[in-house]
């Protein structure tokens, strides 16, 4: 400050620092250009934004934006509310703008230079959490796989250079993926509840009840209920579980992954007993993880959620389809990315990933030597081999060179088909032998691709558009044989991992099954979440 300071000794000297009323325009410009062509460093935030502040102010010519206007009151007024954004609040240095606002009304050259280019450094912050996020994915999880998005600085000064209202001008910022908005629409509904000090409602401990029986806490539960969207009858304090306040709990079990049968058992009430505050931070979080896509999803796209187990496949921001999926378990992660779908294999072969083959197969070899000889083929050097004439007792997980691979048929892990979107991890869709998982409410098993409940109905589909129809597909099925076939156009996928999203039933929730919240919590609030 010692050298700032000295600069706008010059700049008082100039321009009659102290006198009553504010400076004019012309003047304020002349002080900020002196600031920004002083050649000193400059605090922080004014000096990571320098070039683009320079440009703008000075070889744009640029009249001042904020002195001397009703923006200041504006922007802080926006800051204040920043939750209602999905932001924290206390990331923006308030009071210290409140501060600068004030001295800048009093005439002070110093103080009015240094408020305009503070409040322009802010709003290029707050523009930029807004549209890209406030943290960069792969520093909260290695599993985060986003192409980095940046902001064009020098184009949002001009832009707001010719903005009424900066709160609009913020507003073009925001991400209009339908998502986002519904999370913010919920977000204020949570926001409000806490504000307001709504008395949220605690279910206490106690035995599970089935529709048609009787509970002391249902009065409270359709308090819940009716605060959470789920239920719309009348609030009585009957301790009778009726179909109405059943169909309630349906809805409510179906929008947290739970299984939707009306009972109210401990998973349900666990559910239930979460406090506002914490889905009010678990919306936020997932509004910062829309903010890392690309704005552009694709006219049409398959969006897969890995934490809520479900594939969804968007044409013109309708859902055509909608399917359970399998995903990776927690030792072994499907990592968040976005491809895009190019090729489909039918009766596909499936490669043995090395950590398989020499961590599960091999011990099973050694105990016999043809364990996998009927199903599988035995590649050493790119060469088929025999899988009799390999001691296995000598090789193990460091010294292991040999590849599997699993013919076609029904034994195959891949099931009869396979979606290819080609991409480093090695991941793509598939059908699978093992039907039972899909049962499962909570369905981490994989080691890390995904696994599709409807794999027939989705060929069927995309293979239409290469003019197959189902009963061509289903004779290149029958025939057994290794078949690949290119789509004519690819088609975007991206693999998320959303906690709190919008469906066909409103919002709906799901556990942290990778702990993925709980890392970008700290990353955002700077401590691990309860």
């Amino acid at each position: 400050m010692m050298i700032v300071g000295r600069v706008f000794i010059f700049v008082c000297l100039l321009f009659s620092c102290g006198a009553a009323g504010a400076l004019d325009a012309a003047s304020v410009s002349s002080a900020v250009n002196l600031v920004l062509s002083s050649g000193q460093r400059l605090e922080l935030p004014i000096e990571r934004n320098r070039a683009a502040l320079s440009a703008y102010y000075i070889s744009n010519h640029a009249s001042p934006y904020w002195v001397g206007t009703p923006h200041m009151d504006q922007f802080i007024t926006r800051l204040n509310m920043a939750v209602y954004d999905g932001l924290n609040k206390a990331d923006y240095p308030i009071d210290a703008l409140t501060q600068m606002r004030d001295a800048a009304n009093a005439g002070d050259a110093e103080a009015t230079a240094r408020a305009e280019l503070y409040f322009s450094s802010f709003m290029i912050t707050y523009a930029s959490d807004l549209k890209i996020g406030r943290v960069t994915p792969q520093k909260v999880d290695p599993n985060l796989f986003r192409n980095a998005k940046t902001i064009d600085v020098l184009r949002l000064l001009s832009d707001m250079g010719r903005a009424r209202d900066p709160n609009q001008f913020l507003a073009g910022f925001e991400p209009r993926n339908p998502h986002y908005q519904a999370l913010k629409r919920v977000l204020k509904v949570y926001t409000d509840a806490m504000v307001k000090g709504l008395d949220w409602p605690v279910i206490g401990a106690g035995p599970a009840t089935a529709p048609g029986g009787t509970d002391v806490r249902l009065p409270k539960i359709r308090q819940l209920l009716s605060l959470t969207g789920d239920y719309s009858g009348a609030d009585t304090s009957s301790s009778a579980y009726d179909r109405e306040l059943a169909a309630s709990v349906i809805r409510f079990q179906t929008r947290h992954g739970l299984e939707a049968k009306g009972l109210l058992g401990k998973q349900t009430l666990v559910a239930m007993n979460v406090p506002p505050q914490d889905r009010q931070k678990q919306i936020m979080l997932n509004m910062e993880r829309w903010r890392w896509m690309p704005d552009d999803l694709g006219n049409e796209h398959f969006l897969i959620n890995i934490a809520g187990f479900e594939l969804e496949h968007v044409l013109k921001g309708t859902t055509v389809d909608r399917m359970n999926v399998v995903v990776g378990a927690v030792a072994t992660q499907t990592p968040e990315f976005s491809g895009a779908m190019q090729y489909i294999e039918m009766n596909p072969y499936w490669t043995v990933p090395y950590n398989i083959a020499s961590g599960e197969m091999l011990p099973k070899l050694k105990a016999n030597p043809l364990a996998y000889a009927d199903d599988f083929e035995l590649y050493v050097g790119g060469k088929l081999a025999d899988w009799g004439s390999v001691n296995w007792q000598q090789y193990g997980a460091g010294t292991f060179p040999f590849t599997f691979r699993q013919r076609p048929g029904p034994k195959n892990a891949l099931g009869k088909v396979k979606f290819m979107l080609p991409n480093r991890f090695n991941i793509y869709l598939h059908d699978t032998p093992a039907k039972d998982k899909f049962f499962n409410s909570t369905r981490a098993f994989s080691h890390g691709c995904i696994r599709l409940s409807k794999p027939a109905e989705l060929a069927y589909s995309m293979l239409a558009r290469k003019g197959l129809d189902k009963a061509a597909i289903d004779s290149i099925w029958a025939g057994g044989q290794n078949t690949r076939i290119d789509l004519p156009q690819a088609v975007p996928v991206h693999i998320v991992y959303a906690t709190a999203y919008s469906d066909e039933n409103g919002i709906e929730f799901r556990t942290d099954v990778y702990g993925r919240d709980r890392k970008l919590y700290a990353a955002l609030f700077g401590r691990a979440g309860s």
